[in-house]
């Protein structure tokens, strides 16, 4: 079994009945599953706009946490933060996916995305995406 860090888009995908959900499902069977911190308030934060109860709130945190391994943010991850800002300051990248490709690298993660583009010119980053090639 080996280990993914899944971007906010595939956690969303997979977790409803769609064409994409039925993309991405081979590639995380079997796998060992991780999202960043990122992820998980990115996540909490659509609940939060859909005005969705505390109890179903603190449900779907738990459901979360059972189905995913959360990597919370370190001095690694911040550093691999800093160098991917201060590296695409031609093509910049927003705040939450260098920290997801930061996760990444930091634990020498493959990243699984929809949006290969947005993670392009990282040097050092495995994407697996289904519609994208990356030109890394």
């Amino acid at each position: 079994m080996s280990s993914l860090l899944l971007d906010t888009n595939i956690v969303t995908y997979t977790s409803t009945d769609t064409s994409w959900a039925k993309e991405y499902g081979p590639i995380l069977q079997n796998q060992e599953l991780f999202i960043s911190f990122v992820t998980l308030a990115e996540l909490l934060e659509a609940k939060y706009r859909a005005n969705t109860g505390e109890r179903r709130l603190v449900l779907y945190k738990r459901s979360l946490e059972s189905r995913y391994l959360v990597i919370h943010s370190d001095e690694m991850i911040c550093d691999r933060f800093a160098w991917i800002r201060s590296e695409r300051r031609q093509k910049p990248i927003s705040v939450p996916d260098a920290l997801i490709a930061a996760t990444a690298l930091a634990y020498d993660l493959p990243l699984v995305t929809h949006n290969a583009r947005d993670f392009e010119g990282i040097n050092g980053l495995e994407i697996i995406t289904k519609y994208q090639t990356p030109q890394n």
